[in-house]
Formats: C-alpha cells, sequence, structure tokens
C-alpha cells in the first residue's frame, strides 16, 4: 500500500472514531455544554415511543448494552468508540405528541453518567402518572337467549350476541386475555351439569374464534350450577325454570386495554 493509501486509511479510522462525539466530555462523562445533532439528521424510522417505565431506570453507572436492553439502538449515526448517545423520542401527552431528544454521555470507561433533555422540560414527562383507563367491563350471555334450555347449541339470537361483544374486542388497542365461563341452574344433577356448562362456554369460544379473536387469547371453563346469582325455592317447576334463569348464563371477562 503507498503512502497516500496509508494516509487516507488513518485518516478514514480517525473521521470514524471521532463521529459522533459532538460535546466535549471530560474523562468522568460531563459537560457543560451539551450540543445537539441535526433531528434532521436521525435514522431508523424517525425516532421512537419510548417505554416510560425503561427510560426511568435509566441513571447514574448504567452500562451500553443495559442503556440498548431499555431504549435501544441510538437513532443518530454516533460512529465508533463516541462517548455520547443520542436518542429521538416522541410522547403522547394530553395536548397532543411532544418531541424530545434525549442525550446520554459516557465516562472514560464508557459507563453513562449524565443525562440530558432537550427541550429541558422533557425531563418532567418522567413524573407524570400514567393515565388511569376505566376497567373493563364483563360482558354475560343470558343462557335463554343464546341457548334452547339444556342446549349447548347457540341460537340464532346467541351468535348475533357473540359477534357484537367479539367487535368490541376488535377495538381493542391490546387484547391480553379473554375467560369464557359457563353456568347452569340447579335442576339436573351436578354431573350434567357441569358438563353442560363447560359446553356452553366452548361454544361460546368457538364463536368468538369463527369472529377473528385469536384461540390462544380464549379460554373456556365451566362451573355447573356452583356459582349462582339467584336463589329460588319455587315448587312449581315451571316457575322455578323461571326464577333461577340468571343463573343460566357464559360469563365473558377480558383483560385489554383500550
Amino acid at each position: 500500500m503507498n503512502k497516500k493509501l496509508i494516509g487516507a486509511a488513518l485518516l478514514a479510522s480517525f473521521a470514524l472514531a471521532g463521529c459522533g462525539t459532538l460535546s466535549k466530555v471530560d474523562s468522568e462523562g460531563k459537560t457543560d455544554e451539551p450540543v445537539w445533532p441535526d433531528v434532521e439528521d436521525v435514522n431508523f424510522q424517525a425516532g421512537s415511543f419510548p417505554n416510560i417505565d425503561n427510560l426511568r431506570q435509566v441513571g447514574d453507572g448504567i452500562t451500553r448494552d443495559q442503556l440498548y436492553d431499555l431504549l435501544g439502538r441510538p437513532h443518530f449515526s454516533e460512529g465508533f468508540k463516541v462517548r455520547e448517545w443520542d436518542y429521538l423520542f416522541h410522547f403522547n401527552t394530553p395536548e397532543g405528541r411532544k418531541t424530545c431528544q434525549f442525550k446520554v454521555l459516557f465516562d472514560k470507561d464508557k459507563i453513562g453518567r449524565s443525562f440530558h433533555w432537550a427541550p429541558a422540560e422533557c425531563a418532567n414527562l418522567l413524573n407524570q402518572e400514567p393515565a388511569k383507563q376505566a376497567p373493563l367491563e364483563p360482558f354475560s350471555l343470558s343462557g335463554d337467549v343464546g341457548f334452547a334450555f339444556g342446549s349447548a347449541v347457540l341460537t340464532t339470537a346467541g351468535v348475533n350476541t357473540v359477534r357484537d361483544i367479539s367487535s368490541k374486542l376488535k377495538q381493542l388497542s391490546e387484547l391480553q386475555q379473554v375467560t369464557v365461563s359457563g353456568h347452569t341452574d340447579r335442576i339436573g344433577n351436578d354431573a350434567a351439569n357441569m358438563r353442560l356448562s363447560q359446553q356452553r362456554a366452548e361454544s361460546v369460544r368457538n364463536a368468538m374464534i369463527n369472529e377473528g379473536i385469536p384461540s390462544s387469547k380464549i379460554r373456556a371453563q365451566g362451573f355447573g350450577e356452583t356459582r349462582p346469582v339467584v336463589h329460588c325455592d319455587q315448587q312449581d317447576r315451571n316457575a322455578l325454570i323461571a326464577c333461577l334463569a340468571p343463573n343460566r348464563r357464559v360469563d365473558i371477562e377480558v383483560q385489554g386495554r383500550r
């Protein structure tokens, strides 16, 4: 290799080593004047929406591997052996989307020591309490509407009800778990009631799967007559059946986020 090529290679390596270190960072990982990269130079899909809990764990003494696990790769072309990493984060706030730059400065041993935000008030976003979401209301499918008496086959009305429920679940931003619980009244023997309650829960589960709810998210279980919501003592059978109607049901509990 001639001298010109050697010189060019050395210059390239020095440029690579210095690329990305915009601020004057001392050996302790501090600077009096952090310098921010141009937002137009951002890489990796124009920044990201960070996990707030992960951001709160970033502090003095963090390693690069730990930082990468919590926040991912820096969003700018930081170069080789740099002393600072820069991120571009977006936050959804009550006032709308806010975009912030976040800088981590490393000491001579590449340990994170100081942290900066631009604009500075972005640091306050870590102190905000997350918006509380109203709990998801459970659904209940009346056995007398969804099934014929003593049957585990969904009626037309039952299918339509399950379809409506599934449509609401599809609108959730995150569906974690659906628990379908079948229940019967006390008429009949225990074993038959347990079997019928499980079959009805499975019928609802299958109908939800047919409506596009992932099977892995739905759990079906039968409780037979063990969880009544009303107690009746009518001697007339028809009157007793009518009174016990609320016990013949399928409950659908949902864990997820709107």
